[in-house]
């Protein structure tokens, strides 16, 4: 019994192996954001879109969206005993750093009880938060917000 066990599970892996190399071997028509060329022919990364650095904020498309970060956070440490975000959007620091304060929201803990600081669940900013870069769409995109469908 557990010599077929092993056989089985031996067949069933070199199987699955062997479906993703033709996947990655462009067997099935599927392929890269670079198209076919492979990546030692480009020699090159693609350039990094750079962030919005305008001081305009970003239009919400829906009621609850999580506002964009329009700065860069590369290299901004979040984990369990700091988070950079909150040297300036915390509720002590926000108007001495010019930022956006965190919302109240963020003191809830899910059943809606208040805390004294910020809830867990709301601790890793980038759970819900994105940075907001001028990049060119990888699909087209048709989106459109219930209010710019009532118009």
């Amino acid at each position: 019994m557990k010599k077929t066990t092993v056989v089985l599970s031996a067949a069933l892996t070199l199987g699955s192996l062997s479906l993703s190399y033709a996947a990655f071997a462009g067997i099935g028509g599927l392929e890269s954001l670079r198209g076919v060329q492979e990546l030692d022919v480009t020699k090159k990364a693609t350039e990094m879109p750079k962030n919005n650095d305008s001081d305009i904020l970003v239009k919400r498309n829906y009621v609850q969206q999580p506002p964009v970060i329009p700065h860069d956070i590369r290299n901004y440490k979040v984990d369990l005993r700091s988070n950079k975000c909150l040297s300036c959007h915390s509720w002590d620091r926000y108007k001495e750093s010019g930022a956006t304060k965190v919302s109240l929201t963020h003191f809830n803990t899910r059943d809606g009880h208040a805390l004294a600081d910020i809830s867990p669940r709301r601790y890793f900013c980038q759970q819900c938060h994105v940075p907001q870069a001028n990049a060119k769409p990888l699909i087209e995109n048709t989106y459109q917000s219930t209010s710019d469908l009532a118009k």
